[in-house]
């Protein structure tokens, strides 16, 4: 017997709404996914650049070596190196001063690095291997198209933070914001990139990043922190 043209139109559409809704759901990393390609866009990057930590009437000049898996923030005056590398299932930091390189112990965390509002557990990213990772939905930073991921440490022990809100852009797999919580719920912490660069070699890369330290979301840091990269 022959299927009603209504029917057949309404089973079409239905058939085409079931197909739209797999190939979204195909297309839809999960978390871990997600952060498993900011990790790569990180340890995908060679080259050293020139930047600066600058905070109210202070500057503190760096040099930073991007060499695959290993990350190194070179300063003067006095002479220091914290040394970041990213393996597959952890990040690994450590400081080299005259008496040689040495694990930053966890006690150090949340220690400023030369007076700045960025603290030793911010440069050992340590969150983008967090296991509790979901997706909060998509929003824009800098007009472009980011995931928004919710993040938690294992424990509590594990971090001064006990949520990280990060804003990944799609395209590229690099993060544009990102936001820590302390236990309260509070944020504490905020990460954003004010201005990227375009470099003929690689593409665009950051320009200027504004760290705050906060006290809640209605707070505000009179003396942020940037971190500025030159061309």
């Amino acid at each position: 017997m022959a299927m009603p043209r209504q029917v057949k139109s309404r089973f079409a559409a239905l058939f085409a709404l079931f197909a739209a809704l797999c190939a979204h759901a195909q297309d839809t990393p999960t978390a871990q996914e997600i952060l498993r390609d900011v990790r790569l866009n990180q340890t995908s990057q060679h080259r050293a650049l020139k930047g600066q930590l600058r905070m109210d009437d202070t500057i503190v000049p760096f040099r930073l070596v991007l060499n695959g898996g290993e990350i190194r923030y070179e300063f003067d005056n006095p002479p220091d190196t914290i040394i970041l590398r990213l393996g597959e299932k952890g990040s690994e930091l450590l400081e080299k001063t005259k008496g040689g390189a040495q694990d930053v112990a966890p006690a150090k965390f949340d220690e400023k690095v030369r007076g700045t509002d960025i603290t030793y557990e911010d440069l050992a990213l340590k969150f983008l291997y967090w296991p509790k990772a979901k997706i909060d939905g998509e929003e824009l930073k800098l007009t472009r198209k980011c995931w928004k991921l919710h993040l938690e440490p294992a424990s509590r022990a594990e971090s001064q933070y006990a949520v990280v809100l990060l804003w990944v852009e799609k395209q590229s797999g690099a993060f544009l914001q990102a936001e820590g919580y302390d236990a309260n719920g509070k944020v504490a912490k905020r990460f954003v990139v004010r201005s990227v660069q375009r470099d003929p070699e690689v593409g665009w890369i950051l320009k200027q990043m504004r760290i705050e330290s906060l006290a809640g979301m209605n707070s505000r840091d009179r003396s942020p922190t940037y971190l500025e990269i030159e061309k």
